[in-house]
């Protein structure tokens, strides 16, 4: 038997779309970048509706953005 922890990353390729009226494949978007983890959207793949979304709770992305550095001024 599996365990819980086999299923900590889970990723959707297709889902239920709506407007299509069928399982479609699904791409996965970034919306966020949180402190608590990433927040992502699934799209359709044919029509582009929402379709599902999903966070992480992973917030190495967080801590890695920063302001970028200004130039040295000139002497």
């Amino acid at each position: 038997m599996a365990s819980r922890e086999s299923f900590q990353d889970f990723e959707a390729t297709s889902l239920f779309c709506p407007r299509c009226r069928r399982a479609t494949p699904a791409r996965k978007k970034l919306l966020l970048v949180l402190p608590s983890g990433n927040k992502y959207d699934y799209l359709c793949a044919e029509c582009g509706t929402a379709v599902g979304g999903k966070t992480d709770n992973d917030p190495t992305d967080f801590y890695r953005t920063g302001l970028p550095r200004r130039p040295s001024p000139p002497a």
